[in-house]
């Protein structure tokens, strides 16, 4: 049976360094596993806006190194829409990546299907 992966994204980029962590471990995992989902979800969302500027609040800048991860054939991506709209957003937002837009209870599904889980 081939080993799974689920990469869950639910902190916000610039308070702490688990976006960048998590993206990190993300390629670097990719290299010995290929069945792996990415979920972005509550403020794990905001990783995925373009134009931010968090130079501006002297954070380095690396949301737009999210938009490599399919050079690295990982193409489950998932966005929790109920995530999004009570954040304002919603299905014609402009992401950073093409992603698959599902409410929380098929994401909840959608994750379980998956053999381990590395949350950031």
């Amino acid at each position: 049976m081939k080993k799974s992966i689920a990469f869950l994204f639910t902190n916000g980029p610039h308070n702490e360094a688990a976006g960048r962590e998590g993206l990190d471990a993300l390629l670097a995992i990719s290299a010995i596993c290929e069945n792996i989902g990415v979920f972005f979800v509550s403020d794990g969302i905001f990783l995925l806006l373009p134009d931010q500027k968090p130079e501006q609040i002297m954070a380095k800048n690396f949301i737009n190194a999210f938009g490599i991860i399919p050079l690295y054939n990982i193409t489950s991506l998932y966005l929790c829409a109920d995530s999004a709209i009570e954040r304002g957003f919603n299905v014609h937002t402009s992401w950073l990546l093409n992603i698959n837009f599902i409410p929380a209870n098929f994401l909840n599904k959608t994750i379980s299907l998956y053999n381990h889980i590395i949350k950031f």
